[in-house]
């Protein structure tokens, strides 16, 4: 099935159905690719399909064997100017699910949400997943549930030290590029939210998350 392109399908799929298709993945398909054979995924599901002679439509096969490689983690995030490359690497990393938060630091409060669904799905199309990251609505950090949460801590390169990542934990939560406050560093560590090193060095906002997304992959 290898460079077969994959077409994300929000309805509900099954082997014998026929969904109608827009022109934009008709002329993808058939433009670009230069193919009426496709893969179609969703809800964690893939399927052999093929667009039909007239360009409207696709049929949906056979099931295919392969298995959803996304995780089941939640990435609690503030918005950044550079939110859709975060957006995009971290679906790659197989993110379920991501949580804008409204931060004291936050400088990107006019996010294109439609956009970063479509980065979103492209995304997911491109790293082989079978599924979509969902993406909910802001909220402030005032409101975010705190228990059992993982987050960056941006001190460890000032020498603070962190504690072990417990097994289970699927929350993982990423400050704006000037970090999180002080007012917010006190109530994370006052209901012992678990800080994670991300090396000694700052990093970009996007890049954070990223590594943050895998130290919890690789201690899971």
């Amino acid at each position: 099935m290898k460079n077969i392109p994959r077409i994300f399908i929000p309805d509900e799929l099954k082997t014998g159905i026929t969904i109608p298709v827009s022109r934009e993945t008709s002329h993808y398909l058939t433009r670009v690719m230069r193919t009426h054979d496709c893969l179609v995924f969703g809800a964690g599901h893939e399927y052999a399909a093929k667009l039909s002679d007239d360009g409207k439509s696709i049929y949906v096969g056979d099931a295919t064997s392969h298995t959803d490689p996304s995780g089941n983690i939640t990435l609690m995030f503030a918005p950044i100017k550079r939110t859709d490359d975060l957006i995009n690497m971290a679906t790659q990393m197989g993110v379920a699910c991501f949580q804008p938060v409204i931060t004291d630091r936050v400088t990107a409060h006019h996010v294109n949400w439609d956009r970063m669904r479509k980065i979103a799905i492209e995304a997911s199309e491109q790293s082989n997943r079978n599924s979509v990251p969902e993406i909910l609505p802001p909220i402030r950090f005032t409101d975010l549930d705190l228990t059992n949460v993982l987050f960056a801590d941006e001190r460890v390169a000032y020498g603070h030290d962190t504690n072990k990542i417990p097994t289970g934990a699927d929350k993982v939560l990423v400050g704006p590029e000037g970090g999180f406050s002080d007012a917010e560093f006190a109530k994370l560590d006052s209901v012992g939210a678990c800080g994670i090193s991300l090396g000694k060095t700052i990093l970009r906002a996007e890049v954070a998350a990223v590594i943050a997304i895998n130290n919890l992959q690789v201690n899971k």
